[in-house]
């Protein structure tokens, strides 16, 4: 076998394979002469069929089986043994009246080669690193809020300005019938709250759905039904009051941050403000280095230019898939994935020259952190190592899940390495500028 390289420019190029018969027909004759002693044809013995009945019947089927396997074997290997860095896979060429009646069988592959350029992290204009503080407003709201949470409810005779109403609200026609609370505090529709405000349990109400809300979504799960429908609702409700509570908050003492944080872990009102401050912000973080991520990759790709070999991508994008597109088609999913092929390749050439990689040990304990944020979601604070090692074997036993969290890890690792070495402004904001500056 021969296979010999063609360039035809910078980012294209032609391997011709040459195949003689001595490359395969050792292994035709060894799988003909396997078929012949197990084939049971009418008019012969088991294993005395003719060989040459059974080249006639299976020889171009098993050649072309063998030489299609040869070919991909031996290309692949090529590929690598060349340290050629191509797109997509070889496609190879239609050759007009090819005959595999010949002894010496010649194929054609285009390849797509990925282009050469330089990646600089330091950007010219430096990119925005937003880091996220809690403000006095965000710190005082979430105390109001604990206070709230962890109050008791006192049970009322009428319904006040700030009290929560539990309520069931009808409509025959729009199928509704649904057992609610209400908290007035979250009703925007001044005619509501002037309906509600002094009504006695067992009394009834007409309420309008339109803008009864301060946020949209509580419509839906207030009246039990779709979003959807809820988005669309423009009617009259019936409100039967059933029970008027008044939430007194909770007192800020040390029952309630051994409560929240454990024992005499926060023991003053300053202190608490201290840890939410922290902890909101530690939070914050997710979301600004998420950000973060998503604009070193618009820069490096605005920045960084190179050719592809568009016109082989298109030809195996139309090709690839599990049925065939036209040209325009493919030409379409080109133009779809191309920033992002832009990207593989810059990043692709980031992790080589930085060597960075994913090894096991590492991928396991950060399995074993993203196991112990998850179970604490759910309360359970200090899980035991043997526990959590448990776990992180069950996961790592998972070939979907270790991609996943191989993805995430090098995610990380690039922000790691994107705040070292890339040209970053830091700026402070708070969380309403950071959502009003980020995603505006």
């Amino acid at each position: 076998m021969n296979i010999i390289k063609e360039q035809i420019d910078a980012l294209n190029a032609v391997v011709k394979v040459a195949i003689s018969k001595e490359d395969y027909q050792d292994k035709v004759n060894k799988i003909l002469n396997d078929y012949r002693k197990q084939a049971n044809i009418p008019g012969f013995r088991k294993g005395q069929v003719p060989l040459g009945l059974i080249k006639k019947q299976y020889g171009k089927a098993v050649l072309v089986d063998e030489v299609n396997k040869l070919l991909q074997d031996n290309l692949n290997k090529y590929l690598t043994e060349e340290k050629l860095d191509v797109l997509g896979n070889p496609l190879p060429r239609q050759q007009e009246n090819f005959d595999w009646d010949k002894e010496n069988l010649d194929f054609e592959f285009e390849l797509g080669l990925a282009p050469n350029f330089d990646v600089n992290l330091k950007t010219k204009k430096p990119i925005v690193h937003y880091k996220i503080v809690a403000d006095k407003k965000m710190i005082e709201d979430q105390v109001e809020r604990i206070q709230k949470q962890y109050g008791k409810l006192v049970s009322k005779n009428e319904v006040g300005k700030t009290d929560e109403v539990i309520g069931t609200f009808f409509n025959e026609e729009a199928e509704i019938d649904h057992k609610t609370t209400l908290e007035l505090d979250k009703i925007k529709s001044k005619k509501a709250l002037s309906a509600l405000i002094g009504k006695k349990v067992g009394e009834s109400i007409s309420i309008s759905t339109k803008g009864l809300f301060k946020e949209d979504y509580l419509l839906s799960s207030g009246l039990g039904i779709s979003r959807e429908k809820a988005e669309k609702l423009n009617l009259d409700v019936n409100f039967t009051i059933g029970e008027i509570n008044e939430r007194q908050p909770a007192k800020l003492d040390q029952e309630l941050f051994d409560k929240l944080f454990g024992k005499d872990n926060v023991k003053s009102e300053k202190e608490l403000k201290e840890r939410i401050k922290e902890d909101s912000e530690k939070q914050f973080e997710q979301q600004s280095d998420q950000k973060l991520l998503n604009d070193v990759t618009e820069k490096l790709i605005e920045d960084i230019k190179f050719e592809l070999p568009s016109e082989f991508l298109k030809k195996w994008i139309q090709i690839s898939g599990d049925k065939m597109l036209t040209e325009d088609e493919a030409k379409e999913e080109f133009e779809k994935s191309e920033k992002g092929l832009r990207y593989q390749l810059i990043e692709g050439k980031i992790i080589k020259e930085n060597n960075l990689q994913v090894q096991f040990d590492e991928l396991k304990e950060f399995a074993k952190g993203f196991i112990k944020s998850q179970m604490a979601q759910y309360g359970h604070l200090n899980p035991e190592e043997q526990e959590l090692e448990n776990i992180a074997n069950r996961v790592m036993g998972n070939q979907d899940e270790v991609k996943r969290l191989s993805e995430q890890l090098m995610s990380q690792k690039l922000l790691d390495l994107y705040k070292e070495k890339a040209n970053l402004k830091v700026k402070e904001v708070t969380y309403d500028n950071f959502v009003k500056e980020a995603y505006s």
